[in-house]
Parts: C-alpha cells; sequence; structure tokens
C-alpha cells in the first residue's frame, strides 16, 4: 500500500554538491562522506559523476571513490553518466542505477553540453538500451524547469516535452530541478501540476536550489502537489559552473526538519545528518551550514 506520508529523501551533496566546491576534497574525504550519509539512514545517496575529469575536475576520482564506497543494504548508490561512455565506466565499477542529465532551456543546453536538447537526448539511447539490457535503472534528471540564466523564462510546454521524453525513454523516475532557484511556490507548483499531467506524478522528484531562498517554500507547495522525492544536499553543497551567481542546493538536514514538523516520514536521522553536515562544511572551509544546523549550534 502507498504510503502517502513518506517522502524520499535523494541525497545529492556528494555529486551534484560537491563538483561546482571551490575546495577539491580527497578521495578518501568523499568516501567517508558518502558512508557517513549512508549511515542516516538516507535510502538514495548519489555517489559520483562519471563526465569527462576535464570538464568536472572535481569527480575525477569518480571510479576511485565508487569502488571505496560501503554499500550499505537497501540504499541505492547512482551515478551520473553523460553518454554511452560513461555508462560503460560506471558498470565496470560496479553501478547498479545511472542518472542522465538534460535542460528544458535550449540555450542552456548548449553552454553545459554543447547539444541541442534533441542531440543530447539522442545520446542517451544507447545508454536506454545498454540499461534496460543489463538491468540497470536510470534516472533522468531536466535542469532549468523555472528558468535559464541564458534565455530567461523557460516555457512549461517544454518542460512537459522533454520530461515525457525521457519517461517514454525509460527514466523510471524524472527529477525537475530549478538550477538557478528563481522559481516562486506558485510557478513551482504550476510546473509540477503540468508535467504531472502527462507523467504520473509517482515518476517525479523536485530539485531546488535556493538562491533566492524559495527552495523549502517550493518543496512545500510541491508536496501539496502530491510529489513525494525530494533532491537535496547535506550542508547545502553546491551550485551550477554554467549558472553564475546559483547558490547551493537546498539543504538536506532543513528539508528533514520541514518534514519532520510535518509530521511527513523521511527515516533519516536528523542528528546524524546534522552532524555530517557540520563536518563537510568544516572540511569545505564553510561557515555557513544548513539553517537547521546553525539553530542548534548558536543557541
Amino acid at each position: 500500500m502507498h504510503d502517502s506520508s513518506y517522502v524520499r529523501i535523494v541525497e545529492v551533496g556528494a555529486r551534484d554538491g560537491l563538483q561546482n566546491e571551490k575546495t577539491l576534497l580527497p578521495t578518501a574525504m568523499k568516501i567517508e562522506l558518502i558512508d557517513r550519509l549512508s549511515a542516516t539512514g538516507l535510502p538514495t545517496v548519489e555517489a559520483t559523476s562519471f563526465v569527462s575529469p576535464k570538464w568536472v575536475p572535481q569527480l575525477a576520482d569518480a571510479a576511485d571513490v565508487f569502488r571505496g564506497i560501503r554499500k550499505a543494504s537497501g540504499v541505492a548508490y547512482p551515478v551520473l553518466v553523460p553518454n554511452l561512455q560513461g555508462y560503460e565506466r560506471a558498470r565496470d565499477v560496479g553501478a547498479t542505477e545511472v542518472a542522465v542529465f538534460t535542460a528544458a532551456s535550449e540555450a542552456f543546453n548548449r553552454a553545459n553540453i554543447n547539444a541541442s536538447i534533441d542531440e543530447s537526448i539522442e545520446r542517451f539511447i544507447p545508454v536506454m538500451e545498454r540499461a534496460k539490457a543489463d538491468g540497470v535503472r536510470v534516472r533522468g534528471y531536466v535542469s532549468t524547469v523555472l528558468g535559464c540564466p541564458y534565455q530567461g523564462k523557460v516555457p512549461v510546454t517544454d518542460v512537459v516535452r522533454v520530461a515525457r521524453r525521457l519517461h517514454d525513454l525509460g527514466c523510471y523516475e524524472i527529477s525537475l530541478g530549478d538550477t538557478i532557484g528563481v522559481g516562486t511556490p506558485a510557478a513551482a507548483r504550476a510546473m509540477l501540476h503540468a508535467v504531472a499531467a502527462e507523467v504520473s506524478m509517482d515518476a517525479l522528484a523536485v530539485h531546488f536550489h535556493d538562491t533566492y531562498g524559495q527552495a523549502l517554500a517550493n518543496i512545500l507547495s510541491c508536496l501539496e502537489e502530491g510529489v513525494r522525492v525530494v533532491d537535496s544536499a547535506v550542508s547545502g553543497t553546491g551550485g551550477c559552473p554554467y549558472a553564475k551567481g546559483a547558490t547551493g542546493n537546498v539543504a538536506s538536514e532543513d528539508v528533514v526538519y520541514m518534514l519532520q514538523g510535518m509530521g511527513m516520514r523521511t527515516d533519516v536521522d536528523l542528528d546524524a545528518l546534522v552532524a555530517t553536515g557540520a563536518w563537510l562544511a568544516t572540511q569545505l572551509g564553510k561557515t555557513t551550514e544548513s539553517r537547521v544546523t546553525r539553530a542548534r549550534t548558536t543557541h
């Protein structure tokens, strides 16, 4: 029976978070981070990215990190792959879930991966075929769903078209990302509602950056619409290397705190998560962590 009070948190700090932090963490520290996150009860911990080290040097040690982490029972460890070559590298180290990514904005896709939306999706087709043959689950990311740093507003019809295309290709879940954090609750709700008319709500996730301090409000509006999967990053790490001014992902600690206060279930140990976020902030030399961490350490 579907439990509408349960929200699955997809922790993206070790990948989406670290890839845009100025501090390069040693491989051993990345492994420790993922192991710490696994121990908090998080059901999904995105581990790393098998994109070219030339483009994302922060994650050049993807293979070593994935080999080194303790694979906790019941925890999924998806990895990002841009193409078939990345997929093969991921499979070589034992990955059993991957994620592919594109944008709802043509301008952003051109700047990000030097390809049109349709061209980027064409690259995924051999990945999807191989994954199906290998029994590997594939998650799809759609970025810039509420705004683009190059073209400004992104038509909702474009978001719907891209999300449906990825779902039709075989992605079991589509994560809708506000890459530059410009969304507001009404816009987020309307976007999700439009996509859910074409892709089942139980196959959708939301992914908000907190540039304008709207991420928690946006998540709440989407929860009220019916979404039950939320991406977040411990300690609010990250940003976007191709979106100037975009701040980090919404902090996992703040999301879990809000959900617990709403009577929603995450099965995540908030105290352990806060401790992990504080530890990571120290490693990155950051003075700011999640709001929950700051509140608990200043009172």
